[in-house]
Formats: structure tokens, C-alpha cells, sequence
């Protein structure tokens, strides 16, 4: 019998099977949960469901989890961590299922088989939630349960026109060997785009104990993407646009710096796609609902359509001539990372809900190339001139 080569995985609150498409073909799901019917729906018309597990994590037994996985990843809730959200943090209803995800690893450690890697992907806010405590207790979690652990802010605008800062904690186990060059022997001089402030700051304000088990991760810098918003945008006469009146409504909400950059462009006479979305803001002591727009060739943070700056839409201007309109819910499944022969959710709110909630495919692709893939062929190769 031919031996797998293939890497196996767990891919906790799996959405539609985002970061399964990013570890691509050599990797292999193992186990995959997820509690959102439409979610599970489009995660089964997608990969099929032999490996799907439906239901509240807090009712998966580590029974249920096969072998020793490569890699156990979670994307756990983040409303309780986002600056858009109450900021409750893993104490929070929603955003504290994360100890559930951790009580399966504890229970894979006490049988021996814990991950090897672990990948956890979430808002940055998590670095700064309840002071930086839920930081803390994140990182004394990884610690205990016998891992190295750093974090790494890549923003999804290096990959995909989607402006989409997000923080990843990646944590290995302490017996297994990390390639000399894949870490630094201490924290970087000066920021790389990965080792924000926020995440130095974090690193920083750990207990000494914490930081002797922390890890620098050295990735290369990817080359700025070429992909402009207007690339992954229909074919103007295939969607619905905004009646006039809509569109001037939009212009009466913009403040006097983006009514400004409109009235510039359209000066400029250039033809121009930019991003528009609502953000309630504070002015004089009052929460005032206004249209921002961008037209540096990304859209903003896509969220669900309940989200902080709800849904997205776009405007383009021709002279003197401005429309709007909502982006699709295949427009968003591009912007974050997903083929067109992905099947979406057949009604609009849920494919929406699908990609806002999701996490970059080009992020997962690109730390499974420069992280999880070395690390592990490393430990493979350590292994075999061990024996």
C-alpha cells in the first residue's frame, strides 16, 4: 500500500472551507466543525461532508478527532474581540467557544496526540482585548499545553484587493524543531510588515515565563499584488445598479473630506471604481451615519452584512457622471480568495455572511508555503537522520 505523503489537518469553525482551500490539495481534512446551517451547506456542496461534523464544538469529543493531526486551525468567533463588536473578549459568549477548541487539545495531549501545529486566525483586536489579558491568556494556554507560539498581522491587502488586517498565532510543539531560518534569535530592529506595533507591544507586555516560549516567525515579504478592485468586479451591465436618487443619498452622507475626494476625481475627468461603505461616526457628541469612499484600488474590511460597516458597496465615476451599487456575494467570495467554481449560497444575505465572516484563502496559502510546510518537512527530515 502507497503511503500518504499528504498533511492531515483539523479545521475548527470551518465556515465554508476557507482555510482547507488555502492548505490546498496535499493537505488532507481530517475533522471539520462548524455549528451555521448555511455554512455546513456550502461546506458540503463544496468538499462533501465525510469528514463534516455539525453541531456546537462544546459536543465534539476528542474521540471524534482521528490520529495526530499536522495542524488544528480555528477561526473562532470574533465578536467579542472586534473593534466593531462589544469588546467582551474570551470571556464573551461568542468569541469564549476558543476554551472549547482548547479543551480538545488538552484532551489530545493527555492521549499523546497533540497537534503538531496549531494555527489560530482572528481580528487584531485580540491583541489589545480587556488590556491585552486575553492575549496573555491565550498565549498561557499555548505554553501549558506544551507549544512555542508568535503571531503575525497580515493584512490581505498583499494578496487580494481587500484591505483586511487580521491576526495569526501560530504555535508548534516544543519537541518538534524549528529550521534556523525560518526564526529570529530576537525581535526584529525595525518593523516588517508582519511584526506590527501592535504585535511588538503584545510580545512585549508578556510574563517573562510566556516569552521564553515566544517565536518570531521569519517570513519573506510577498511582492505587492497586481489585482485592482475593479479586476474582480462583474461586467457593469450584469448587476443592478442604484437608482439616482440612491446614489445622491449616498453623496449627502459623506462628510467634507470625501465629498472632496469625490469632486476631485471627477475633475480629474479620469474613470474611477472605488470602495464606498457606511461608518457611523461621532461628531460634535453625536453619532452621525456617514458614506466613505476609497479609490485606492481596494475595498475595505469586508464584514457580515450585521457587521460594523455592514455591507459594501461601489462607486464609479466617468466625469461627471457618478453611480453606485452593492457589491455581490461573488464580488465578496473574490475579494476573499475564492475561485468562481466555488458554489455560494443560493440566497444573497448567506453568501454574504459566508465570505465576510471567512479568512483570506491567499493568507492560509501563504503561511502553508513559508510556515507550516517547512516547518513540517523539517521535522520529517530531523526525523528520518534521527533514525
Amino acid at each position: 500500500m502507497a503511503i500518504d505523503s499528504r498533511y492531515g489537518f483539523y479545521e475548527f469553525f470551518c465556515g465554508g472551507g476557507m482555510a482547507r482551500l488555502g492548505l490546498g490539495p496535499r493537505w488532507r481534512c481530517d475533522f471539520a466543525n462548524d455549528i451555521d446551517p448555511a455554512k455546513l451547506a456550502a461546506y458540503a456542496g463544496n468538499f462533501g461532508s465525510g469528514d463534516l461534523r455539525a453541531g456546537d464544538i462544546a459536543s465534539v469529543t476528542p474521540d471524534e478527532l482521528p490520529g495526530e493531526a499536522d495542524l488544528a486551525w480555528a477561526s473562532f468567533p470574533c465578536q467579542d474581540l472586534s473593534l466593531a463588536g462589544p469588546r467582551s473578549g474570551l470571556k464573551g459568549e461568542r468569541s469564549g467557544v476558543f476554551y472549547q477548541f482548547w479543551r480538545l487539545i488538552e484532551a489530545l495531549n493527555e492521549q499523546g496526540r497533540a497537534p503538531r501545529l496549531i494555527g489560530i486566525e482572528n481580528v487584531t483586536g485580540l491583541l489589545t482585548c480587556s488590556g491585552g489579558a486575553d492575549f496573555t491568556a491565550l498565549c498561557e494556554a499555548l505554553d501549558a499545553g506544551g507549544y512555542r507560539f508568535g503571531a503575525l498581522e497580515i493584512d490581505a491587502r498583499w494578496f487580494l484587493p481587500q484591505s483586511r488586517p487580521r491576526l495569526f498565532v501560530t504555535a508548534l510543539r516544543k519537541d518538534i524543531p524549528i529550521p534556523d531560518d525560518l526564526v529570529l534569535e530576537s525581535a526584529p530592529d525595525s518593523l516588517s510588515p508582519f511584526h506590527t506595533r501592535a504585535v511588538h507591544r503584545a510580545a512585549q507586555s508578556l510574563p517573562e515565563p510566556l516569552k521564553r516560549s515566544w517565536v518570531w516567525w521569519a517570513l519573506p515579504v510577498p511582492p505587492i499584488p497586481n489585482r485592482q478592485l475593479e479586476d474582480v468586479l462583474e461586467p457593469p451591465r450584469r448587476v443592478a445598479w442604484h437608482s439616482p436618487e440612491e446614489t445622491r443619498r449616498f453623496i449627502t452622507l459623506m462628510s467634507k473630506a470625501n465629498s472632496e475626494k469625490l469632486s476631485e476625481i471627477k475633475r480629474s475627468g479620469e474613470a474611477k471604481v472605488g470602495a464606498l461603505y457606511r461608518r457611523t461616526r461621532v461628531e460634535k457628541g453625536e453619532k452621525v451615519q456617514r458614506a466613505e469612499v476609497r479609490f485606492d484600488g481596494l475595498a475595505g474590511c469586508l464584514r457580515t452584512p450585521g457587521g460594523g460597516s455592514s455591507r459594501q458597496f461601489i462607486m464609479t465615476v466617468k466625469g461627471r457622471r457618478v453611480r453606485t451599487r452593492s457589491l455581490t456575494g461573488r464580488e465578496y467570495a473574490r475579494l476573499m480568495g475564492l475561485p468562481d467554481e466555488y458554489r455560494l449560497p443560493t440566497r444573497e444575505s448567506a453568501a454574504l455572511h459566508l465570505s465576510g465572516d471567512g479568512v483570506a484563502v491567499d493568507v492560509v496559502s501563504f503561511l502553508r508555503s513559508h510556515l507550516f510546510e517547512p516547518v513540517l518537512e523539517h521535522a520529517r527530515s530531523t526525523a528520518v537522520a534521527a533514525e
